[in-house]
């Protein structure tokens, strides 16, 4: 059974129609296939819908759940950005579209004790936002990843992780998400230059998060983009993580995160890794 409920197109920053996601999934045998466009943002930026965009995304995501009833099931989903103070309610956005999941993730740091930080250099956000006091953990640079961590954190980076892990946790504990997304995406740009994954005050951050996604019974997804990227040499979570939210029964999902049709399939052996860790809880549909 192949399936993927995290998947961008052209309305936010993946490439292809959806219709050509479609094709896609059918012509290598998916079962069911989730669309999970960026949710839009109130600022400016190239990476979410635009919030004119929003409805028609949703009717041609259901549009086309019609057409192929019975060849393939689409569902209409969102991947929500969780940013204190900007979007904390994923209601609205859910009631607006109608939505039948939400992939909530973590990819702008708010630092509360640094509201006034240093102007950005606008050269490093040719392609996202460009929020001075937002840290973008994300994109192909990392660059930007290093201005955010030394003007808004002022280079601390334990104070700088440990936000980014309170902010997921906030997420969690005040929305339920359908699915947490790429949950220690935060060690992708870090490359081992500013702290080691099994430093125990990282993981102690990890397992507090796992802890609170088994108290509310919303699924982990293991996210496979880093790799096929060539940006990471793991998944989101690492493996070491992955085997300790099997000793917890954490639902798990793996998902590509595709942002291109040929994407779809680009599964990393994950599959093969849960099989051989005898992973107790894996989760194919919605």
């Amino acid at each position: 059974m192949y399936t993927n409920y995290h998947t961008h197109s052209k309305y936010c920053d993946g490439k292809g129609e959806l219709r050509e996601y479609v094709e896609y999934a059918l012509a290598h045998g998916f079962s069911h296939l989730g669309f999970s466009g960026h949710a839009p943002v109130p600022f400016e930026n190239n990476f979410a819908i635009k919030q004119e965009d929003y409805i028609s995304y949703c009717n041609e995501v259901r549009a086309l759940k019609e057409e192929y009833a019975g060849r393939i099931e689409i569902k209409l989903g969102l991947e929500i950005d969780y940013v204190p103070g900007i979007l904390n309610n994923f209601t609205p956005l859910i009631q607006e579209g109608g939505l039948e999941y939400v992939i909530g993730s973590v990819h702008l740091v708010f630092n509360p004790q640094n509201p006034d930080p240093e102007p950005a250099d606008p050269a490093l956000f040719s392609k996202h936002p460009n929020p001075n006091n937002l840290w973008f953990i994300d994109g192909s640079k990392v660059e930007t990843y290093d201005d955010g961590l030394h003007r808004i954190f002022k280079g601390d980076v334990r104070h700088a992780v440990r936000t980014f892990f309170y902010q997921n946790n906030a997420m969690i504990e005040n929305t339920r998400p359908t699915i947490v997304g790429h949950f220690d995406k935060i060690v992708m740009h870090n490359k081992g230059r500013y702290f080691d994954y099994d430093e125990p005050w990282f993981l102690d951050l990890v397992h507090e998060t796992v802890q609170l996604i088994r108290e509310v019974g919303s699924i982990a997804e293991i996210n496979t983009r880093g790799l096929y990227k060539g940006r990471h040499n793991d998944f989101y979570p690492a493996a070491r993580t992955i085997k300790t939210m099997n000793e917890k029964n954490i639902p798990v999902m793996v998902s590509t995160d595709a942002h291109a049709p040929e994407n779809l399939t680009q599964f990393e052996g994950a599959y093969d890794f849960l099989r051989d860790i005898h992973y107790k809880n894996v989760v194919f549909t919605l």
